[in-house]
């Protein structure tokens, strides 16, 4: 694990929701996804470069906000990042930088918005 050093980023921009996506329907039913809390993250906001985004259009992703986060090795790919603003995004990679507690979620915009279940279920 990286030392923390005084270089160690703040993470002041903001605040995203993970969760998990999840079939609520029973088996053999049609798939009924909703997302399920998982975690909560500040983050600071980074730009997303013009190599990133390309490369990304070349395989059809539309990387929209790029975030670096404290480091969690529990996210995935498979999961969604939501802000305070309710804007949904589908997490299309995670980094994780050298020599840091840090990771980077490239943020792809979701079209289909998924139900959100609340803490109380």
């Amino acid at each position: 694990m990286a030392k923390l050093t005084n270089r160690t980023p703040s993470f002041t921009d903001g605040v995203l929701q993970i969760y998990e996506v999840f079939n609520k329907a029973p088996k053999g039913d049609k798939p009924q996804e909703e997302l399920v809390p998982k975690m909560t993250l500040r983050y600071a906001e980074r730009t997303v470069g013009i190599k990133r985004f390309w490369e990304a259009k070349a395989h059809d992703v539309n990387i929209q906000r790029l975030v670096r986060c404290p480091r969690v090795d529990d996210v995935s790919t498979q999961d969604v990042a939501v802000g305070v603003d309710g804007k949904q995004y589908r997490i299309a990679q995670v980094q994780y930088p050298a020599e840091t507690p840090t990771m980077d979620l490239s943020l792809e915009r979701i079209d289909k918005v998924y139900d959100i279940r609340s803490n109380d279920n």
